[in-house]
């Protein structure tokens, strides 16, 4: 899911050079068929636009795919988002609700549509996109760390839960990525976008497109549970070394 931009367009760009076809996901059309024009030279790819946070888009989606592409051997859960960045007090409720929606809802939806046949084969890997925001609280960022660490949370218990069939389960929690996600968070403002990542090295998409190989290249008897990764210059959620 969220493979028009940042991670999930870096991992799909990555994992179309492995053994892989592709399903990819986003809402935004154009976005994902100029995608599908430059990945099908190298691998199959087949394309949903739908919005993770619509349960009925969701699983028409998900039931529309033609029988060749119904065996999902791998899901992805990478759409997300963050909205503002204010004191409780000060939120705003539409923001509280799209983050609610998408990083939380969104995720169920999607892998309540595809893990039943997963169970049924007794075979299969989700890897669901978290933050570092799902391990630790910080300053404005209430909600937004709420739904991470609620991620965080079903990432868990869904380990538990899918363990007597083989599937495994995995997270990775990334610190400051370059991605839209700052232009997002801040309506638009680019300026504002920009000085989050001004006078560090932040990751790159590209950066937790490889962990991701990495995870599903494990043998079958290995499963990275979680992982955590920052960049060298970020130590935790609020403490970051800028060189001026």
């Amino acid at each position: 899911t969220g493979a028009t931009s940042g991670i999930g367009k870096s991992t799909a760009e990555l994992l179309a050079h492995g053994s892989y076809k592709l399903i990819l996901c986003g809402r935004r059309e154009d976005r994902l068929e100029a995608l599908k024009t430059e990945l099908s030279t190298k691998t199959e790819v087949l394309t949903l636009s739908f919005d993770v946070s619509d349960r009925d888009a969701v699983e028409k989606a998900i039931a529309s795919l033609p029988k060749a592409w119904e065996t999902v051997d791998v899901l992805i859960n990478n759409a997300g988002n963050a909205h503002g960045l204010a004191p409780f007090h000060e939120g705003n409720l539409d923001d509280w609700d799209a983050m609610i929606d998408i990083n939380v809802k969104g995720l169920l939806y999607v892998t309540k549509a595809i893990v039943p046949k997963m169970v049924e084969r007794k075979s299969g890997h989700i890897i669901n996109i978290g933050s570092i925001a799902g391990k630790e609280a910080y300053p404005n960022g209430n909600v937004y760390c709420g739904s991470k660490h609620a991620v965080n949370a079903i990432n868990n218990g869904l380990r538990m839960d899918l363990n007597p069939y083989g599937i495994k389960v995995s997270q990775i929690c990334p610190g400051m990525v370059e991605t839209e996600f700052s232009l997002v968070r801040f309506k638009g403002d680019e300026e504002m976008a920009k000085k989050v990542y001004v006078d560090l090295e932040p990751l790159k998409p590209q950066d937790i497109a490889e962990m991701i190989e990495f995870i599903l290249s494990r043998p079958t008897h290995v499963n990275i549970s979680d992982m955590i990764t920052f960049p060298t210059a970020q130590a935790s959620s609020t403490l970051v070394n800028r060189k001026k």
